[in-house]
């Protein structure tokens, strides 16, 4: 009977081993290379981790991205947000409830999703990330569907890195690894972690798994 209940843990372990090992990454080089799960701009990206809620417990955090760049090995992320209704703040995070991020994996394609320059979100009245008169009026799009996700001009894309180490921190916001997300499925950043070295790194203990890529 000990023997044969450690076989069946050895049979469980192997077969553990090669779902982890050997065919998750088979199967994700196969899906990253179809046409409809690719990276590209204007990809959707779903990534969950577990963290902190702010007490001693832990939660899951859901996010989904949208890739608005692509250069080089830099692909920049937007989150897909849902400004709160006008005069009805709702307080958040960037993530999204389980229940969203599951509906959002069979509807986002359908979904009139608005990009917004990042300066805009700032004007009007009231507060930020609240429908207000000045996005209705240069976003119509905003009267049908309040998802949205900051964008950045066309002329800011695809240059050259800045030089000066301020602009650099700022420009490593929601960058990730190219190479990372098609190789090994995870979402890698690159970061300003040494003012001194003016050159960005890759924070791989930052890394979150992605769930999901669909064009």
């Amino acid at each position: 009977m000990k023997t044969f209940f450690i076989t069946a843990l050895l049979v469980i372990a192997f077969f553990f081993v090669v779902r982890q090992f050997i065919y998750k990454p088979y199967a994700w080089k196969k899906a990253i290379n179809s046409k409809e799960h690719q990276l590209q701009v204007g990809s959707f990206i779903f990534s969950s981790e577990r963290g902190s809620n702010g007490s001693q417990s832990f939660t899951t955090h859901y996010f989904v991205f949208k890739v608005i760049e692509i250069n080089g090995d830099f692909v920049r992320f937007s989150v897909i947000r849902k400004l709160s209704e006008k005069y009805k703040l709702v307080q958040g995070d960037f993530s999204t409830t389980s229940s969203d991020y599951k509906k959002l994996k069979k509807t986002v394609k359908e979904k009139l999703i608005t990009p917004i320059l990042r300066d805009d979100l700032y004007k009007g009245e009231g507060p930020s990330y609240m429908l207000n008169d000045y996005l209705v009026g240069k976003y119509p799009d905003l009267n049908t569907s309040r998802y949205y996700y900051e964008d950045i001009p066309a002329e800011e894309k695809n240059k050259a890195l800045p030089t000066d180490p301020l602009d650099l921190t700022l420009y490593f916001s929601l960058v990730y690894s190219k190479k990372e997300i098609i190789e090994h499925g995870k979402l890698t950043p690159w970061i300003m972690n040494n003012s001194l070295k003016n050159a960005p790194e890759l924070a791989d203990r930052l890394s979150k798994k992605i769930d999901l890529i669909l064009n």
